[in-house]
């Protein structure tokens, strides 16, 4: 276990590379960027909804579809003012907030030695010496209205977090999913915090997805302890699956004197982006906390009665919390490369490529035709895409020499291409013809497959 460090230097022209490729490429943009955009809010383009997606399908089918014992739902972003009362939101879910006035911004009282000054950014609000104000607690939820009138009795949030709809229907799916403990909820959906100082890209928004699971257990404290080293060690072969080595993790087994007034037990997984050591996500044993409150809040029972004990009791709760965009950054950041390598002339040229993990790449596939100005081969790239793309995403491109159209996949970290050339065609020779060049991005090594032979090929390496 490590504690909260950073052991490794900041590297702002990487992330600054990331961020530029980012936007060429299509993965992600500002949000309302041609009105001057919006602090804080982000859109993902063509290829960053299909990484975004493919991330989200990967945890969502290891977390359910490969498990017994977890049951998903969607919970609704608006809900009853009663529900953020109970759990403490209303009152507790701020952050201490100051006012520079030097430079006229506003920062998080406890970040003012990580954040970067309005008026001198190679500094901190902490060496720049500015004037600022006493620390005031910030209330960080959004405030919005149901129905026509706009006042007190009619006034709700948007959520900021998902896991408290999985609290309040906690009977309601134990009854239709017909579980007994320990058994799961998962859910990934939107959540907002009016964020004081949004920063670092995507890793700080105000608007951001997150993947929840609530995993209910007996009210033991033991058994809480034990359940959260589990999900420690599964979360951790989870991110290994998606290409971030357990290495590049570090494991912050929080104090206990900075504990959430909730939990037992908490880990923090970080990732060393660019920017820093930050949080990836948390694994927090919650023990009975939040099943209670809405217990006593809302005057219904939310106990589990076990049948071998002939007991009821409240359960305790795992919870292991991921942020969506938090992990796709860090996908972006561990994938991306540069390398020196030899164009088709023979001279020496820089290649950026994203070594995206081939389950979770947007695009798995490029098909490419040698020529485009030749109708057999194009023809015959038609039938290999619309072999492949009922199982898997695939990009066609037929432009410019095929060199370039291999750099382009290599930036979009599309992990295998398929060339379709003379020798498909059997122009050189029988024992060729119906066969392609099958690519690999990260080697670049090539080989012939039999079109027959592609599905079959491609299948096991795109899906784990």
């Amino acid at each position: 276990m490590t504690t909260a460090t950073d052991p490794q230097p900041r590297d702002a022209q990487k992330m600054e590379k990331i961020v530029s490729l980012c936007k060429r490429r299509g993965f992600i943009f500002q949000s309302s960027e041609i009105y001057g955009g919006l602090n804080g809010a982000w859109d993902y383009g063509p290829l960053g909804v299909e990484l975004k997606r493919a991330v989200k399908d990967h945890w969502w089918r290891h977390m359910t579809q490969l498990r017994d014992d977890i049951v998903g739902m969607d919970g609704s972003i608006l809900m009853n003012r009663a529900v953020w009362k109970a759990s403490g939101h209303e009152t507790t879910f701020s952050d201490p907030m100051v006012d520079c006035k030097t430079c006229k911004k506003r920062f998080r009282a406890d970040q003012l030695d990580t954040s970067e000054c309005g008026q001198k950014p190679s500094k901190t609000p902490a060496t720049c010496g500015g004037d600022f104000t006493e620390a005031r607690a910030f209330n960080l939820m959004f405030k919005t209205y149901v129905g026509p009138v706009e006042d007190d009795s009619s006034m709700a949030y948007l959520r900021p977090e998902t896991a408290q709809a999985m609290f309040v229907q906690f009977k309601n799916v134990l009854e239709v999913a017909r579980k007994k403990l320990p058994f799961g909820i998962v859910q990934i959906g939107k959540a907002f915090r009016n964020e004081i100082n949004p920063r670092n890209f995507t890793f700080r928004s105000r608007e951001f997805e997150q993947m929840e699971l609530e995993y209910f257990i007996p009210d033991s404290e033991a058994d809480g302890l034990r359940w959260t080293d589990y999900w420690l060690e599964e979360r951790l072969k989870w991110y290994e699956s998606i290409g971030i080595p357990r290495s590049k993790i570090h494991i912050y087994d929080v104090p206990k004197e900075k504990l959430a007034h909730y939990s037992k037990k908490t880990y923090d997984l970080e990732y060393h982006f660019p920017f820093g050591v930050q949080e990836l996500e948390g694994i927090a044993y919650r023990t009975d906390f939040d099943l209670k409150q809405h217990q006593n809040a809302s005057g219904k029972p939310l106990e589990y009665f076990d049948e071998e004990q002939k007991r009821k009791f409240i359960p305790h709760v795992v919870e292991p919390s991921a942020g969506v965009d938090r992990t796709v950054l860090a996908i972006l950041c561990e994938a991306y490369a540069e390398e020196e390598v030899k164009d088709e002339a023979g001279k020496t040229e820089t290649r950026t490529v994203l070594r995206f993990a081939p389950c979770i790449a947007p695009i798995k596939c490029g098909i490419f035709p040698l020529l485009k100005n030749k109708p057999e081969l194009v023809a015959k790239a038609k039938e290999v895409r619309d072999l492949l793309r009922n199982h898997m995403t695939i990009f066609y491109d037929d432009a410019g020499a095929i060199g370039r159209r291999y750099r382009r996949q290599d930036e979009a970290g599309t992990p295998f291409g398929v060339t379709i050339d003379f020798d498909t065609l059997g122009e050189k020779g029988p024992e060729l013809k119906d066969t392609v060049t099958l690519r690999e991005r990260d080697s670049m090594k090539q080989e012939r497959v039999k079109i027959s032979s592609l599905l079959e090929t491609l299948m096991p390496k795109i899906r784990t």
